[in-house]
């Protein structure tokens, strides 16, 4: 029988993320498979229909799976408990050259640069940015603005709030709400970066944040966050005793990205918010060599390797 080769399921069409402990991921039959070694119990994941898959402590993944991620454009994140560390990330797209350079071309020029951050203020507050203002200076506005949604949000689901303390080293120091928020960031975090690597950009390159590997992903992840995973985190904590935080703000994210197609927002932000800079991205120099091999028209999204420049 000939290779038929695997079509991925674009990024605004999928489940958000799934998050994996204790147990070996594999492939049987075409799917990602979840084995537990003790219990011998299987989760079946059927393929490319997730983002990303968050691995926690425990798990191990085979190197058939990892080539079937990679196929069908599903991030593998390893994270460390409730997801509130990263360790490492399976790219199983990346930049495409053209994006990579108009981004890169975007964050160097300060002039640019302050277009797109004005851009980010104005769809995260629904208002133009105040005029004449540097990006420290909108940065310190932006603080003012986000401790006191936190507290209007917690007035309103009546959670007791002392500021957003947490200890990424430590997940037990934090109270319910800051546990409620770390695990709902973390899986806004995750399809952020997904959706970041599946329009071929580059989750390091920043406009805002800097200095960080996901820095692009918290400039984006910002924008949404307030109206997506941190009223679902207060919702949670304000049930009163909550056994388990993490578990139960997971689940609430996941279905909350699957009623509210967040993933379908993603990508199209993403550009949105680079057009402030109203630059095209660079042409490829005259002397520039194609690949040796000619690339295939893409079948998925544009940052895939299946396909694309």
């Amino acid at each position: 029988m000939s290779f038929v080769p695997l079509k991925p399921i674009p990024i605004k069409d999928r489940n958000s993320m799934m998050f994996v402990a204790m147990g070996r991921i594999d492939v049987r039959d075409g799917a990602f498979v979840v084995v537990d070694e003790v219990n011998g119990e299987r989760l079946v994941i059927p393929v490319g229909s997730v983002v990303c898959l968050l691995l926690e402590p425990g798990t191990r993944v085979s190197h058939a799976a990892v080539k079937l991620a990679a196929a069908t454009g599903t991030l593998l994140i390893w994270v460390g408990e409730a997801g509130v560390r990263l360790y490492s990330v399976g790219q199983p797209g990346g930049a495409r050259s053209d994006k990579l350079l108009y981004q890169a071309k975007l964050a160097l020029n300060e002039e640019l640069r302050l277009k797109v951050v004005r851009k980010m203020f104005e769809l995260r507050f629904g208002e133009p940015a105040p005029q004449r203002r540097s990006v420290d200076q909108l940065r310190g506005v932006e603080g003012a603005r986000v401790r006191k949604t936190y507290e209007l949000l917690a007035k309103q689901y009546k959670v007791h709030w002392q500021g957003r303390r947490y200890d990424p080293k430590d997940w037990e120091k934090g109270d319910c709400i800051n546990q409620c928020i770390s695990a709902a960031t973390a899986c806004l975090y995750g399809v952020t970066e997904a959706a970041i690597l599946a329009a071929g950009y580059a989750p390091a390159i920043g406009f805002l944040h800097t200095g960080k590997p996901l820095s692009f992903v918290y400039d984006i992840a910002d924008i949404i966050k307030f109206d997506t995973v941190v009223p679902v985190a207060f919702k949670i904590a304000g049930r009163g005793y909550v056994a388990q935080p993490d578990r139960d703000v997971r689940i609430a994210c996941r279905e909350f990205f699957r009623k509210e197609k967040v993933l379908a927002r993603l990508i199209p932000l993403i550009e949105d918010v680079l057009s402030a800079g109203e630059i095209k991205p660079p042409e490829p120099y005259p002397d520039a060599q194609p690949p040796p091999i000619p690339e295939p028209e893409s079948i998925g999204d544009q940052g895939h390797r299946s396909g694309g420049s």
